[in-house]
């Protein structure tokens, strides 16, 4: 064999290899928007189990609040919806419906002293919370990842493998302006 027959296999060796790698390593970062995808969705799920044990507390002392509590549950079923279609987008929409709706209804809660002593109505109020908290750390951990898998989908070489091999961009999920934003409590109690 000659060396310029060597010079192409090497050449065509090193190609395929740099290929096999980015392909791998788009794999590896699908895979991480899926399993970051995963978590949040557990900790969703959890939530909407918890939810209607909260509303069924307040109902037995919020006789005249039940608008509030229609949202938290109309929020609930439209969270659910979305998580089941897996569409980040709607999720993040009916997220802040549902939030909105929770600190609504937390602040309602307020004008109910019995209510507030009630231990079960604690408890559901305190895991709600931690669970928020929770879903708010990933949905950051799974930003990231879906920052990190766009990335390099749109970035020359790797643009070249990724729709080679069909790889996706990712939605990110977001949550509206008024969730980020600092929250308003006079205007919480004043409702």
């Amino acid at each position: 064999m000659s060396i310029a027959t060597f010079v192409f296999l090497g050449i065509f060796g090193a190609l395929f290899l740099y290929a096999v790698t980015m392909y791998n390593n788009f794999v590896r970062l699908r895979n991480n928007v899926a399993q970051s995808w995963s978590n949040i969705d557990v900790l969703l799920k959890q939530r909407h189990d918890e939810l209607p044990k909260l509303v069924e507390a307040c109902k037995q002392y919020m006789k005249h609040e039940r608008g509030v509590l229609e949202k938290v549950t109309e929020a609930r079923a439209a969270v659910g919806r979305a998580r089941e279609a897996g569409d980040v987008a709607a999720v993040g929409a009916a997220e802040t419906q549902l939030r909105a709706g929770l600190m609504n209804l937390f602040a309602v809660a307020e004008n109910y002293p019995e209510l507030r002593a009630n231990e079960n109505f604690q408890h559901l109020q305190n895991r709600i919370s931690q669970l928020e908290a929770q879903i708010t750390d990933r949905r950051e951990f799974y930003n990231d990842s879906v920052n990190a898998n766009n990335i390099r989908i749109e970035t020359f070489p790797d643009n070249v493998i990724a729709t080679l091999f069909r790889f996706q961009i990712k939605p990110l999920l977001k949550f509206k302006e008024s969730e980020i934003k600092d929250v308003n409590i006079k205007a919480l109690f004043n409702t």
